[in-house]
């Protein structure tokens, strides 16, 4: 019997707070919070499904008193954080040194002290990162950065964000590389090593899209598919998988809270595609999306994946 490839599956916890935070809503700055409804919730649904996956925790949530216990209960149940930035702001590659090491670091501080486990990796907040954010994860000794993101659409996806979203120009202008260009599309599928000064190397394990055509998969867009058909949700998600089997592609899944919360339980954020589904539903959804991708391929943490990874001869990249 052929053994199966790696899938490894992570999820962004952005908060309720970073959400309104992006789209310019001043409410954010109380850090409205919803991990009280979404952390149970998560690990019910993961326990069922019988995995462990990768929380990319932000620090900002961490040092919160109200977040602590539902963080903690995260490790307590048997899966892997990662740092997911400070402040969670997508305009992170803006930042100059000095100011990333001190968003990474304190972030890095406060889950430690909130879950008492050390992150395991990086992913960039809007798939934001440089060669200074780069050089921070290298320096925390994170096993891997998780930050690219290849696929053509990211100005697709920007012009939509502006569209919704209520900015002043000066937000505008900060904000004018969410997302990236359209030679994001040109990056590697695959994982490889970022090759860093002082002859030092990164393991990257990149947010997998569709081999040749580089267009998502992970659950959110899967999600939109459904709101049309459930079928085309299937069948689209069918093809990029076997995508990746024929291409050897090992995927890294991306999940983000709002797969599995719907606008009953997030009133403030049904604005979001998608969010006209209810949470029954979504984890519905959620639940055949999982055991769909893990017909195919065998489900870890990011952790786990980036240990098989760093035992094979990968190919290096100069950060440019």
């Amino acid at each position: 019997m052929e053994t199966k490839l790696t899938a490894s599956l992570s999820l962004d916890a952005d908060n309720l707070w970073s959400y309104l935070k992006v789209r310019g809503n001043e409410a954010w700055r109380s850090r409205p919070t919803y991990l009280d409804i979404f952390v149970p919730h998560v690990l019910r649904v993961l326990d069922h499904l019988g995995v462990r996956i990768t929380f990319f925790i932000v620090g900002a949530d961490a040092v919160d008193n109200r977040n602590k216990q539902y963080l903690r209960a995260l490790v307590v149940a048997g899966h892997e954080v990662g740092n997911h930035s400070h402040e969670h702001e997508p305009w992170l590659h803006l930042y100059k040194r000095g100011d990333v090491r001190r968003e990474l670091v304190e972030a890095h501080r406060a889950i430690l002290d909130a879950t008492g486990a050390t992150p395991v990796g990086f992913r960039g907040p809007g798939f934001s990162w440089s060669a200074e954010v780069l050089a921070t994860v290298a320096e925390l000794r994170y096993a891997f950065d998780a930050s690219t993101f290849p696929t053509f659409l990211g100005p697709l996806a920007r012009a939509y964000y502006f569209s919704t979203a209520k900015l002043t120009e000066e937000e505008r202008e900060e904000r004018a590389s969410l997302f990236g260009g359209f030679s994001e599309g040109l990056r590697p599928l695959r994982p490889y090593f970022w090759k860093l000064p002082g002859d030092r190397q990164l393991l990257e394990i990149p947010v997998t899209t569709m081999p040749v055509f580089k267009v998502p998969f992970h659950v959110s867009y899967l999600l939109y598919l459904a709101r049309f058909s459930e079928a085309l949700m299937s069948a689209y998600l069918a093809t990029a998988l076997k995508m990746c089997q024929v291409s050897r592609t090992e995927p890294s899944v991306l999940l983000h809270p709002l797969d599995l919360l719907g606008g009953d339980q997030v009133p403030e954020l049904r604005f979001f595609p998608g969010m006209d589904f209810t949470t029954d539903r979504k984890t519905q959804l959620f639940e055949k999306i999982i055991k769909q991708i893990a017909r195919s391929f065998e489900l870890v943490p990011m952790g786990e994946h980036a240990r098989r990874l760093a035992q094979r001869p990968l190919p290096t990249r100069a950060v440019k």
